[in-house]
């Protein structure tokens, strides 16, 4: 018999919390969100930037939460668990859940690739045994601890993926998480505003290592100059073992004999004396990195390599990291490419790379291109060094979108600008009826641009067409 994720008394004893009218005696899910709510819900009432969830305690309840964690002297009612702090009261059942655990659990962060690194590792790992692993991009301060406090006590391994942007973020989730094998996929121009500098940006990630579990592993991208940051930081901190991978000479685990195509990627691993064939489904050098790093925390978690390989091949890219879509005939088809997640230099360098090796079905390259954000002062020089790669890519059309993406249209020649507009809201038509069957089209930007509407946009109108 399953055990439930937390017995009520459970919650108490982690939280130093107090019952007021709580019937159920088991939770089995946990949500911050009052619309979403599984099996017998615990409602947490966390406060955020935008909304109060003690605002939404008694919708939670009327949509058929068991209980809500509340902040003493915010919500008052039946059915709710009250504590000190909402949020630390959920730090507090995700220190609980990590300390029952036996699973296999593996961090994960970087500037680049986090979660389509986590994803390889995820899909690898619940091939052998229940995987528990961070939904969406819930990596922050309150997404590490609501993922591990919705761990399972049967869960065999667990991925978690950990972000910042700011220096101390990631130490007190590496702490919460106590991985086993920490992964750093790469460090690049992301958050300089906060930080400064690509140093200071390495240091932050180096954090990680701060809650490595005694005998613990870093697996190190050193495809950056900041990889002697990197190793420094994980003997400092006392890391037992230190692996690392990449295209770059002397690594543990070098990439070679690369090959990319519009719809896949080949190269051959060396480890040692050992070569291995790592064939993946989706395009880009980028991806054959995050796969790299997803076959050593199989080797780690004692997977077979040539089963990891397997798995691999089915990878698929996510929505707003690659996703690729075609609408229309075969011979004339729309071919549209969702980077629309996030963007920073490294990450906008792979994309645009990526697009190079697309050949449009009967029509033109073309490229929507959105604001880096957090990158500072040097925001308008990164983007117009940007010109290179965009010119490389073939594309023949380029819609910009956002203030910094300005200086990109100074740097590139006239006529391939189509448009620039400073929102979604003022290019999104203009960008919709530049389009037609035929076109290959790929969009990417800053989570923050908004960029996502663009792609719902150019998906509601070919798909209907």
């Amino acid at each position: 018999m399953t055990p439930p994720l937390f017995t009520l008394d459970a919650i108490l004893a982690a939280t130093g919390g107090r019952a007021a009218g709580v019937s159920a005696t088991e939770i089995n899910s946990v949500s911050i969100d009052s619309r979403d709510l599984g099996r017998d819900a615990l409602f947490v009432a966390i406060k955020g930037d935008r909304f109060d969830g003690h605002d939404f305690v008694d919708t939670a309840i009327a949509n058929g939460a068991a209980a809500a964690l509340v902040t003493d002297g915010k919500s008052v009612g039946e059915g709710r668990i009250v504590v000190a702090d909402a949020l630390g009261g959920l730090r507090d059942m995700a220190r609980a859940a990590r300390a029952r655990s036996r699973a296999f659990i593996v961090g994960v962060t970087g500037s680049v690739g986090k979660t389509t690194t986590k994803e390889a590792i995820r899909t690898v790992l619940e091939t052998a045994g229940e995987t528990h692993y961070s939904i969406k991009s819930f990596n922050n301060h309150w997404g590490v601890p609501l993922m591990l406090a919705r761990m399972p006590e049967t869960a065999q391994f667990g991925v978690f993926e950990m972000g910042m942007s700011a220096p101390n973020e990631i130490r007190p989730l590496s702490k919460l998480v106590r991985p086993h094998v920490a992964v750093i996929t790469n460090v690049a121009p992301a958050h300089l505003e906060n930080l400064g500098s690509l140093e200071n940006i390495a240091l932050a990630k180096a954090e990680i290592f701060d809650g490595l579990e005694p005998g613990g592993t870093a697996v190190i991208n050193a495809d950056h100059p900041q990889i002697d940051i990197l190793l420094q930081a994980a003997s400092a901190a006392g890391v037992a073992r230190v692996i690392t991978y990449g295209f770059s000479a002397g690594v543990d685990w070098q990439i070679v004999d690369v090959v990319t195509r519009a719809d896949g990627s080949t190269a051959t691993v060396e480890r040692g004396g050992e070569r291995y064939a790592l064939e993946l489904s989706v395009a880009g050098r980028h991806m054959l990195v995050n796969a790299t790093a997803a076959l050593i925390v199989a080797d780690l978690a004692g997977i077979d390599t040539g089963f990891a390989l397997h798995t691999l091949a089915r990878l698929g890219a996510q929505p707003g990291r690659g996703q690729r879509s075609n609408f229309g005939s075969a011979d004339k088809a729309l071919l549209l490419i969702d980077e629309s997640y996030n963007a920073n230099t490294a990450s906008m360098g792979a994309a645009l790379d990526v697009f190079a090796s697309v050949t449009p079905a009967n029509g033109r390259k073309v490229i929507v291109l959105g604001d880096m954000r957090e990158l500072g002062d040097t925001a308008n020089a990164l983007h117009a060094g940007l010109a290179p790669a965009v010119l490389a890519s073939g594309a023949t059309r380029v819609h910009l979108v956002g203030q910094h993406m300005a200086a990109l249209g100074q740097a590139l020649p006239a006529g391939i600008v189509a448009s620039h507009h400073q929102s979604v809201e003022q290019a999104q038509e203009v960008i919709i009826d530049d389009l037609a069957f035929g076109d290959a089209v790929m969009i990417k930007g800053s989570n923050g641009v908004g960029l996502a509407r663009i792609v719902s946009a150019i998906t509601q109108k070919f798909s209907n067409s």
